[in-house]
């Protein structure tokens, strides 16, 4: 596997969590960009948050403000802060990589359980 979704759990609304996303290796990390995305029970996948290996970020907008995503070269980890957490950000996270700028996502991993009690 080469990328590996941890840290997920069970939080109150407006709880926190931190996600973890480990490459298995210095390439898969240095690709292009590492995004999350999530996918919650009878939905479909969306996106959530991507890093590019230079830093730049995207959010989709019900998670800006809320949400962080970050990247540590010396661990090969990306990671997604979460804060002020909601019902609806329940879902199971799965991190992906991307090549190039409009390449596919790829090398998905297992992903890891959040869920947000009311």
């Amino acid at each position: 596997v080469q990328l590996q979704a941890s840290g997920g759990g069970l939080v109150q609304t407006g709880g926190s969590l931190r996600l973890s996303c480990a490459a298995a290796s210095r390439n898969t990390f240095s690709s292009y960009a590492i995004g999350w995305f999530r996918q919650a029970p009878g939905k479909e996948r969306e996106f959530v948050a991507s890093i590019t290996r230079s830093g730049n970020t995207v959010y989709t907008d019900s998670v800006k403000g809320r949400f962080t995503i970050s990247r540590d070269s010396a661990k090969n980890t990306v990671y997604l802060q979460m804060n002020s957490l909601k019902p609806e950000d329940t879902a199971d996270y799965y991190c992906a990589r991307r090549s190039i700028l409009t390449g596919p996502w790829s090398s998905w991993g297992q992903g890891t359980q959040v869920t947000v009690s009311s």
